[in-house]
C-alpha cells in the first residue's frame, strides 16, 4: 500500500511579520509544487516545524493543505512525539481532517528502547486506519532504530515505510534485506536519493524540493525509469545546493531560499533565527544559479 512512489516534499510552513501562520503563501507553495510534479506533500514535519506549532495550529495546517490539494497528490501529516498517547491524539485529529497517511518520527529525548519503539509504533498504527510511514533521524532524536526493530514493524499492518535519515547504506540495504520490496523506504536526505534509489528505496521526502521540486521528482523518475545516467548527473549537479541547504539548522535556510525567490515564507520560529550574514551570501549564491 505505498502512499507515493517518487519526490515527496517536506513544506515549509509559511509565517507572516506576527509569526502567524501565513495561508496565503502556504497556498502559493502548494500551487508551486504540484504544477513542478511533486509526488507528495509532507505536512508539518522537521521542516513544517512543527515543534512550534500548537496543535490547533498543526491541524489547521494539514486540513488547509488537504483542502488546497484537493486530491491532487497524497497528503501525508507529520504527527510524531515523543508522548505516545499525544502521538495518538494528534494522529486520529489529521486522519479525521483528511490525511492520506502520517509521518511518525521515533520519541526524542526520552528516547526509549528498541522494544520500546515497537510498543510505541504499534500503538500509533492501531488507533488510525491510514498508512504509516516511520521516521528514523538519530542526527536529532538522538536515538537509532535498528534495521530489526524496523522489520518487527512492518509486519504492522498499515506501517507502510520509513523515512531513513540515518546517513548509513548498510543500514539502508540491511532494511530494504530484512523487509522486502514491499515495504517502502525513502530518504531523507538530498543528498542520498541516489544511493537510496539503488538498494531499493522508493524515493525521497525532501526538504531541497522547495525550492526545485521538478529536479527532484527527476532524480527519482528518471532512475525508475531506467536513466541511471541522466539520474546521476542531476543529483551531482544539486549537490552543492543541497549541502548549502543545510549549512544551518533546518529549516533555517531552506525559508532563507524561498524568499529568495520570491516566495514571502518569513522565518523560523524561536529557537530559530535568521542566517548568520556569511552563510546567506553562500546561500544566496548557490540559489542564484537555478
Amino acid at each position: 500500500m505505498s502512499l507515493f512512489t517518487g519526490a515527496g516534499v517536506a513544506i515549509v510552513t509559511p509565517f507572516d511579520e506576527n509569526d502567524n501562520i501565513n495561508f496565503d503563501v502556504l497556498e502559493e507553495l502548494i500551487e508551486f509544487q504540484i504544477e513542478n510534479k511533486i509526488d507528495a506533500i509532507i505536512a508539518c514535519g522537521t521542516t513544517g516545524e512543527s515543534v512550534t506549532l500548537s496543535e490547533k495550529e498543526h491541524i489547521s495546517v494539514v486540513k488547509f493543505t488537504v483542502e488546497k490539494v484537493r486530491g491532487r497528490v497524497p497528503v501525508i501529516a507529520g504527527s510524531g512525539s515523543n508522548n505516545t498517547k499525544h502521538a495518538i491524539e494528534l494522529s486520529q485529529e489529521c486522519e479525521k481532517v483528511g490525511a492520506n497517511g502520517l509521518l511518525v518520527v521515533t520519541p526524542y529525548y526520552n528516547k526509549t528502547s528498541q522494544k520500546g519503539l515497537i510498543e510505541h509504533y504499534t500503538a500509533i498504527a492501531n488507533s488510525v486506519k491510514i498508512p504509516i510511514i516511520m521516521y528514523n533521524v538519530p542526527s536529532r532524536t538522538g536515538f537509532n532504530m535498528l534495521p530489526k526493530t524496523t522489520y518487527e514493524l512492518s509486519k504492522v499492518n498499515n506501517i507502510i515505510g520509513v523515512k531513513e535519515c540515518c546517513s548509513n547504506m548498510s543500514q539502508i540495504a540491511e532494511i530494504v534485506n530484512l523487509c522486502g520490496e514491499d515495504f517502502d523506504v525513502y530518504s531523507g536526505n538530498d543528498d542520498e536519493i541516489l544511493p537510496t534509489l539503488s538498494l531499493g528505496g522508493k524515493g525521497i521526502i525532501s526538504v531541497v524540493a522547495n525550492i526545485i521540486p521538478k529536479e527532484i521528482h527527476d532524480i527519482v523518475e528518471l532512475y525508475m525509469d531506467g536513466n541511471i545516467k541522466k539520474s546521476r548527473e542531476l543529483q551531482l549537479k544539486y549537490l552543492k545546493l543541497i549541502k548549502t541547504i543545510f549549512i544551518e539548522t533546518n529549516p533555517i535556510p531552506i525559508k532563507a531560499a524561498l524568499n529568495m525567490i520570491g516566495y514571502n515564507v518569513g522565518k523560523g520560529r524561536l529557537p530559530l533565527t535568521t542566517m548568520g550574514e556569511e552563510n546567506f551570501k553562500l546561500l544566496q549564491d548557490e540559489v542564484t544559479k537555478i
